[in-house]
């Protein structure tokens, strides 16, 4: 007991990483440090915020530490609410410790207004709020930057007096605390002195504190990197703020009373804070707010009112009638949920998406397990009907596994923030928040970070960074296993070294806070009473994260918007719009549709699925192609697989889709469960029907053995395949699971079925997510089916502004047929718009055009007809929207070019214009013209003529372009590159669009890491830059017809070829691609040729095509092969039609492999005849025989 005495001490002024890229006390370490000093308690006191306390808590609990809740708050130097720039900007620091719940819940309140009103620099509370909020808390003088040393340092003796006698009246005698620390700096010493006899002249306590920011003192060098990735700095810059020295850790008693021989009651008193401190935290209790239900009701009689509303409207019959197995299930899943306690919350999403749809504002039809419950179907909460698709709702929510239920609701993206207003109203502003994140540093970007504030080359620590694989989860211990050349690097270089071994610390570390894209709080009382508030630009955020709030009992929703149902609601507002018109009779009712449209599965099995939800990737798309939907069931299995890992078993399931009389099943009972997937196990709703129907479980048990097959928990996986197979009895005998034995399954199918599903269940997935989201994939390819026109002029109204996207929706236009027309000031809307068959550009994609001149421009034209020409709309419009900007832009788009004036004569007249007609309205404003004006005016005889523009010979086709370009951010009328197309398909290895399509597919993507290419198109900007040796290099962006890709020149290559690297120019360049993080790809450049320059690059290689056929032909020279041939059989070379096929799907997949046809008429009584393409290989991939394979037996193509 002395030993532990002596060892014992509590550090009360501790940063950890939650003090944001300047504390480097990353939680485990510090509390394992803490630990092996012999320490029973610690403190959390972060800057300004809460963030971390809760893991904090929890960590400490669990590692049998006392854990001190706290906070170094940012005190203003005069109020909260004052916030000048030259008086206000410096704030002072107060370490302020929770000494029971009521002072943490102050202490919450004082740190959340701090963010939210006082925020200056700093999150800054004042001393009216701290009297306001001081009951509980425990308050310590802080660090040199505290009030009171500053008082000290400034000499002034009286002033730390007065502010030390203010703290006790703000806390009580007995909760103010003076801090001494000792950093081996003068100023501790000096301010030390004066503490001392501040405290014996006012008998106030001192306490010894280390101003802790890392755990060990050779941290500290870790410690001054991340304060130089805080502030973007080098380590060598010398104007950069870093600590002092390496005193700031965590140290042991013997060498805190080291430093304070002269105040050991300091070290004692540390303990003697700890001993009062006792926070706890309540992990059991839910704060779901109370939802007022209309007068004669109690919430659970409100909930069964609404749902047996719904149920009627659902499935029942004209009179009303249901069935009463569906009265039975609804019963049973209110009584769970009223068991539960979630009454009121269900009726609080029923009543936020009521509001929605009220308002028309699209809401989802579901997503994850909630459209397993037929109380969420009956309250439309989801949209997808339980019953009919074998949904469960114990996926959902587990009688025998209490936990918040989980809906989260996907809205239009555009209107997603009124329904979170609504909300707001309804519950009290205060009671709602937003949700924080926090981004971690992973591998790649710690190398980099790292990296660059030890000022090493770019190159090199591009090529470490680079070596790091892409997965989820990886980190660089992994990577060393992973990569043998990651070690070689690291052995090899002593920067790659020093690089690695700091980014091994950081990586995993919080790094920033930002806002939850989705979650919002919705809680009892004010948020504020139950955790910390953080300001995050405008939004108001909770300081923990989503998994903390739920642990805390908090009702947590997520709010999605969902870019697909503003698709949908555009593409519904157009067919409206359009009704006369085009004669459309089908009133559109998504939800009373049956998901069954012949038409619809045809456009899916072709693979036109180019904006549909879910299936219009590149990979999706061949799927769809082979699978040949033909039913709902279908796509939401699709859905399903096309992940790692079940994309595996996707030839098995085409197979048995296929060829029904090939599927087998184990045991007769399993059939109706599987018999949907053709055999296949696909979803965790089977798996837990087959321990269900064939064990004898309940269904609540079996989702508790999916969820512990899925984590793979091997021990409670052997105890409960036991009971699979042989069922369990309870205490009295009776039985209380089955088993298949009891249920006539043999022991040796029972282990192999359990043996399947173990195999599987981490793969499956859940059917009701895949089911809802599958409704979407049907609606929205319903409508790209029977409205092409309105859905992709929807479409790409909700990709405006990412213009490879916009470009990539208009080639999928071109190649159905529909044109599309750039803007028209009299044919063109805000968003783009149908236009007769052909979609019309929308005026929001105009640069310089606001959405309130757009609304007067459209409003005045329906008021009073078509603008005749520039002179008729400037004149009619308000001329605070008709600006220089404005009308040169629209003017540069081409909006009036169906005017019959050319763009050269409004370029040249349109500023006379303006200026003209400006005078004429202020001439005929009373009282608005001067003297001055009459006579300026005199002289103007051609104003009679208001507004003439005269004819100037039109631009260029270039300059045109050029113009269409700066302001629609692409070309629209043409493309300068149009008359090099046949050029650079001949001479080029790859374009964006194929880059686009491997970005779809990650894994592919990073096949071509590294690969010699050749990329053609336009240089349409250059940025130089100087290197450490005084060297010159470029990152230039070269635009081909698909998009544009980042070229990095290094000083060699940009010194051999600067004539041709300039901007507009037309160019070959070849390199090595590299790819950044997942998608940012760059080509390193090594060689640059002139488009007009027809000779060969040297040295050239062959280059794969990342598993892709190609649209766009290679030429010869840069084709790739893989070394096997192709063989494929056909019934007869007399077959036209087949082997036209067959041409066509090769010429997609050119390459260097050879194909031989072996023809079955030609090749019988022991003759043998192949025919070998001539002149014509492909690259035998495994897409290559999946496009066969769509008009093909599968074993009538061999690769080998």
């Amino acid at each position: 007991m002395e030993n532990t005495e002596k060892k014992d001490f509590c550090h009360l002024h501790v940063h950890t990483e939650y003090s944001l890229l300047d504390g480097f006390s990353r939680l485990d370490k510090l509390i394992s440090r803490v630990k092996d000093l012999g320490m029973t308690a610690c403190a959390i006191t972060d800057h300004g915020s809460m963030f971390g306390v809760v893991d904090f808590y929890k960590k400490c609990k669990s590692a049998g530490i006392k854990p001190i809740i706290g906070c170094e708050v940012y005190l203003a130097p005069r109020d909260m609410e004052s916030k000048d720039s030259t008086l206000d900007k410096y704030s002072s620091h107060l370490i302020l410790l929770a000494e029971n719940n009521q002072g943490y819940k102050n202490l919450i309140k004082i740190v959340s207004d701090a963010y939210v009103d006082g925020f200056y620099y700093k999150p800054r509370t004042d001393k009216d709020h701290l009297r306001r909020y001081s009951e509980g808390i425990i308050c310590l003088s802080a660090c040199l930057n505290g009030e009171i040393p500053k008082a000290i340092l400034a000499r002034n003796f009286d002033r730390a007096r007065s502010l030390a006698q203010e703290y006790i009246d703000i806390f009580g005698k007995d909760n103010f605390f003076l801090e001494v620390q000792d950093h081996k700096l003068a100023e501790d010493k000096e301010v030390n002195a004066g503490l001392l006899k501040l405290s014996k002249d006012m008998d106030i306590p001192l306490v010894a504190t280390n101003d802790a920011h890392y755990v060990y003192r050779e941290d500290a060098r870790i410690q001054d990197v991340l304060m130089c990735i805080q502030m973007q700095k080098t380590l060598d810059d010398p104007s950069r703020m870093k600590f002092p020295n390496d005193e700031f850790y965590i140290k042991s008693r013997e060498e805190m009373e080291g430093l304070f021989t002269f105040a050991p009651q300091a070290i004692d008193n540390t303990l003697e804070i700890a001993e009062r401190c006792n926070v706890e935290f309540d992990f059991d209790s839910y704060h779901i707010p109370t939802f007022d239900v209309p007068q004669g009701y109690t919430a659970l009689t409100y909930l069964q009112h609404i749902c047996n509303q719904g149920l009627v409207e659902r499935y029942g019959d004209e009179d009303g009638n249901v069935d009463q197995a569906l009265r039975d299930r609804l019963n049973y899943e209110i009584e769970v949920i009223a068991n539960m306690g979630y009454i009121e919350y269900f009726l609080i999403v029923w009543d936020f998406i009521n509001y929605s749809k009220q308002n028309n504002i699209m809401v989802g039809p579901g997503r994850g397990s909630a459209a397993g419950s037929i109380v969420a179907y009956t309250l439309k909460i989801t949209d997808i009907d339980p019953i009919k698709y074998s949904l469960l709702f114990e996926r959902f929510l587990n009688p025998e596994r209490v936990t918040m239920p989980d809906i989260d609701i996907d809205f239009c993206y555009e209107r997603r923030e009124e329904v979170i207003d609504y909300v707001k109203r309804k519950y009290g502003i205060d009671h709602v928040a937003q949700i924080i994140t926090f981004g971690t540093m992973g591998a790649k970007l710690a190398i980099r970070d790292v990296g660059r504030v030890l000022d090493i080359a770019y190159n090199k620590v591009d090529s470490v960074a680079k070596e790091i694989p892409f997965a989820l989860g990886m980190t660089i211990d992994k990577a060393f296993d992973m990569n043998p050349t990651l070690r070689d690097l690291y052995e090899a270089d002593h920067e790659v070294k020093e690089i690695i071994d700091i980014s091994k610390e950081m990586e995993g570390m919080v790094r920033h806070a930002s806002t939850h894209a989705a979650g919002v709080v919705i809680s009892k009382k004010p948020v504020y009473e139950y955790v910390p508030l953080y300001k995050n630009q405008d939004s108001i955020t909770t300081q923990f994260t989503m998994t903390t709030l739920e642990e805390l009992g908090l009702l947590k929703m997520d709010f999605l918007g969902l870019r697909t149902l503003t698709v949908i609601r555009d593409a519904l507002d157009l067919i409206e719009v359009n009704r006369e018109k085009k004669g459309y009779k089908e009133k559109i009712d998504f939800s009373k549709m049956e998901y069954n449209d012949p038409k619809v599965f045809d456009l899916i099995s072709q693979a036109n699925t180019l904006g549909v939800f879910q299936l219009e990737s590149g990979g999706m798309r061949n799927f769809m192609k082979q699978l040949k939907p033909n039913c709902f069931e279908d796509i939401v299995a699709g859905i399903s697989l096309f992940r790692p890992g079940p994309m595996d078993s996707i030839p098995t399931y085409i197979n048995c889709k296929n060829n029904p009389d090939q599927v087998t099943y184990l045991h007769e009972k399993l059939k109706p469960i599987l018999d949907v997937t053709y055999g296949c196990l696909v979803y965790q709703e089977q798996v837990m029907q087959v321990v269900r129907d064939l064990g004898g479980y309940s269904l609540g048990r079996s989702d508790s053995v999916r969820r512990a097959m899925s984590k793979k928990k091997m021990d409670v996986m052997e105890k409960e395949r036991q009971y699979f197979i042989h069922g369990k009895l309870d205490e009295n005998d009776n039985i209380e699971i089955a088993g298949c034995v009891r249920n006539g399954v043999p022991e040796d199918i029972a282990n192999q079925i359990f043996d399947d599903m173990i195999d599987f269940a981490k793969y499956a997935f859940n059917k009701s997510h895949a089911a809802a989201y599958g409704v979407l994939s049907y609606e929205t390819a319903y409508l790209k089916t029977y409205y092409p026109v309105e859905f992709m002029a929807a479409l790409m109204t909700s990709v405006m502004g990412n213009n490879d996207k916009v470009v990539e929706y208009m080639r999928e236009c071109n190649s159905i047929g529909i044109e599309v027309l750039p803007p028209d000031i009299n044919k063109s809307y805000s968003k783009f718009s149908v236009d007769g068959d052909h979609i019309r550009f929308g005026l929001a994609a105009v640069k310089n055009v606001g959405a309130n001149a757009i609304d007067n421009i459209v409003a005045e034209r329906e008021a009073n007809g078509p603008y005749k020409n520039l002179t008729d709309l400037v004149k009619r419009i308000d001329s605070k929207f008709a600006n220089k900007k404005t009308i040169e832009s629209l003017i540069k788009c081409g909006a009036f070019d169906s005017t019959g004036d050319n763009r050269a004569s409004l370029m040249f007249a349109f500023e006379d214009v303006l200026d003209s007609i400006s005078r004429d309205k202020k001439r005929n404003v009373e009282g608005q013209i001067s003297m001055f004006d009459m006579f300026a005016d005199m002289g103007k005889q051609d104003e009679l003529e208001l507004g003439r523009i005269d004819r100037v010979e039109e631009f260029k086709d270039r300059i045109k372009l050029d113009m269409e370009k700066e302001v629609l951010g692409l070309y629209v009328s043409g493309h300068p590159l149009s008359e090099y197309t046949n050029k650079l398909e001949d001479r080029i290895s790859i374009t964006n669009a194929r880059i686009n399509k491997l970005k779809e597919e990650p894994e592919k993507l990073l096949e071509i890491n590294d690969q010699d290419h050749i990329v053609g198109g336009m240089i349409i900007s250059k940025k130089s830059f100087t290197t450490k040796n005084n060297e010159i290099m470029a990152f230039i962006n070269l635009e081909d017809l698909y998009g544009t890709m980042e070229v990095v020149v290094f000083p060699r290559v940009l010194e051999k070829y600067k004539s041709l690297i300039k901007e507009d120019q037309i160019v070959l360049i070849k390199g090595k691609i590299s790819i950044r993080g997942d998608e940012d790809v760059s080509l390193i450049a090594s060689d640059v040729k002139s488009i007009d320059d027809d000779s060969e690059f040297s040295s050239q290689k062959s280059t794969y095509n990342g598993g892709y056929g190609r649209a766009d032909n290679y030429s010869r020279q840069v084709l790739s092969g893989t070394g096997k041939k192709v063989f494929i059989r056909l019934d007869s070379m007399s077959n036209q039609d087949l082997l036209s096929q067959v041409y066509t799907t090769i010429r997609a997949h050119q390459g260097r492999d050879p194909v031989i046809i072996f023809p079955l008429d030609e090749n019988k009584d022991e003759q043998k005849k192949t025919y070998q393409l001539k002149d014509m290989g492909v690259y035998a991939s495994d897409e290559l025989k999946a496009d066969l394979a769509s008009f093909l037996n599968e074993g009538d193509i061999v690769i080998k």
